[in-house]
């Protein structure tokens, strides 16, 4: 969060995160579990609360002392990999002159930027993401974490990751994404043919393109209905709408981009909430950022729509009513695509014309007219699948990744085979090139995007699932309770049924869908 103090340096941030693990990888811990498992009744609140601790310690203990060395060399190049990283000066050299902006500030110019030269500078500075990483130790660290998970009995990291958070291993992941990425392809390789013939050519497919003429000049028009300084009241009126409750937690907001700031937006809980043996409510309290810039064009936008996301995930963790602290964390073995799957299906409503028609609202008291939505809507959404082979991109870099042999690991390695997904997986160079994602140098959030791509079919199964019972989501009061009962548990199986379809749906039928919740919002 780029705050100042002796608290909050990363040395600090090994040692806390150290005693955590060590806590948590104590092997007593889990015989005394064991052992009370054997006395209590199976089916009672006592047994399922020792199987979490079970489940949980299980995911820490390292019977390999050399794997216990490893991961704690592991832990100390990330610190002093993210030390790094926190100094590093970004920007673009525009009209001769260098302009310093965060990773942020970059990708919002690559997407609306109206100057070609400009873009593609923006793009080339979030490149230079990628030789700093791995000239600072990215190499070493992927090297340490696939020799500790392979000394725990692990394929490699991504499938000691993905066991520990999910339950299953990564061959298994991969089926489920395999279906969909060749679900997706040739829907992806169409979308591609369809955007050059129509934007001119093969050059509009380039990163620092395709993202503004999709609908750069759209997000300028329609920036002036999201000024950044409603977005808190907009959150909490919607949430309020859709009986959405935090339980008494207390939450601090850090909602704006500067220097040095982690560069995703992010939600942790210095208190977990849970029931206490005597029945008291132990609140939580939350810890929660966005990444706006109130001066540029489309932040307002993405800034209110990382509040949403980051807001939901404070919902979920918030309304966890069990008799441990455990259920409510967000390390394993809490499942990725769990956490993610109710807050991004409430930063979805975002992008919904019955929301917007409420709320996207100017600071002259205006209403988002419905002429700019639907041209948001032509223009985007035969090309939505872009966004989903750019989220598969992740975990198949990842997955490439750590199954390079060790001796194939170097910086112009892992460059060039970040550079060869992008172009296999999403047809070309991204706008986000792949070692400008943070997730992927953090231990809690490396191997995690799979995540997302799995909570993002959920998602689409559970806006389906309102759509059908209520007609409508936005200000739907039974959201809030029905979610707390179907979702804040966990077990929902996840299939991309729904997600392809609607990549399927034809520009006519989703404009008859908006504009008939466009209109009944205004009515």
């Amino acid at each position: 969060m780029a705050l100042s103090g002796p608290q909050y340096s990363t040395a600090e941030l090994t040692r806390t995160k150290g005693e955590m693990e060590d806590f948590l990888a104590d092997e007593e811990k889990l015989s005394k579990t064991r052992e009370l498992l054997k006395v209590v009744p199976e089916d009672s609140v006592e047994a399922k609360t020792l199987k979490m601790l079970e489940r949980t310690f299980g995911c820490y203990i390292m019977e390999s002392e050399e794997a216990k060395t490893l991961r704690a060399e592991a832990t100390k190049i990330e610190g002093g990999l993210e030390a790094a990283r926190n100094t590093l000066t970004l920007g673009a050299t525009i009209d001769g002159k260098f302009e310093e902006m965060s990773s942020v500030g970059l990708r919002n110019k690559v997407r609306v930027d109206p100057d070609e030269a400009t873009r593609k500078a923006c793009y080339e500075g979030l490149t230079k993401i990628g030789d700093f990483v791995t000239d600072n130790g990215f190499v070493e660290l992927v090297i340490t974490r696939n020799r500790m998970a392979k000394k725990l009995g692990f394929l490699d990291f991504y499938d000691y990751k993905v066991s520990n958070a999910e339950g299953f291993g990564k061959i298994a992941l991969f089926e489920i994404l395999d279906t969909l990425e060749a679900g997706t392809r040739p829907i992806m390789e169409s979308a591609r043919k369809q955007f050059a013939a129509e934007k001119g050519g093969e050059s509009a497919l380039s990163p620092w393109n395709q993202g503004f003429l999709m609908a750069g000049d759209i997000t300028r028009r329609m920036d002036p209905y999201f000024p950044f300084e409603k977005s808190v009241e907009q959150w909490g009126r919607s949430f309020a709408a859709m009986n959405i409750s935090y339980k008494q937690a207390t939450m601090d907001l850090d909602l704006l981009d500067r220097k040095g700031k982690y560069s995703n937006g992010f939600c942790h809980w210095p208190q977990p909430a849970w029931v206490k043996p005597n029945g008291v409510w132990q609140p939580s309290t939350t810890h929660f950022t966005s990444l706006a810039d109130p001066s540029a064009i489309g932040s307002g936008y993405t800034g209110l729509t990382t509040l949403m996301h980051e807001a939901g995930h404070a919902a979920h963790f918030a309304n966890i009513q069990m008799p441990s602290p455990l259920f409510s964390q967000e390390r394993s073995p809490t499942s990725v695509a769990y956490a993610e799957l109710q807050s991004m299906f409430l930063d979805s409503l975002v992008g919904d014309a019955d929301w917007m028609a409420k709320y996207a609202i100017s600071r002259e008291g205006d209403a988002i007219p419905w002429d700019l939505i639907a041209e948001q809507i032509k223009a985007t959404h035969p090309y939505k699948v872009f966004a989903l082979r750019g989220m598969l991109a992740v975990p198949y870099f990842e997955r490439a990744l750590y199954e390079m042999p060790e001796e194939d690991v170097t910086a112009e390695s892992i460059k060039a085979l970040a550079d060869k997904v992008e172009k296999d997986i999403q047809g070309g160079l991204s706008a986000r090139p792949l070692l400008s994602v943070p997730h992927i140098l953090s231990d809690e959030a490396s191997c995690y995007y799979h995540g997302y791509v799995l909570a993002e079919m959920g998602v689409h199964q559970t806006r389906e699932f309102f759509l059908k019972r209520d007609k409508y989501i936005t200000d739907n009061p039974s959201v809030g309770p029905t979610l707390t009962e179907a979702y804040w548990k966990p077990g929902a199986p996840l299939k991309g049924d729904a997600w392809v379809n609607e990549l399927k749906q034809s520009v006519k039928d989703v404009l008859k869908e908006e504009k008939a919740s466009y209109d009944a919002k205004l009515a």
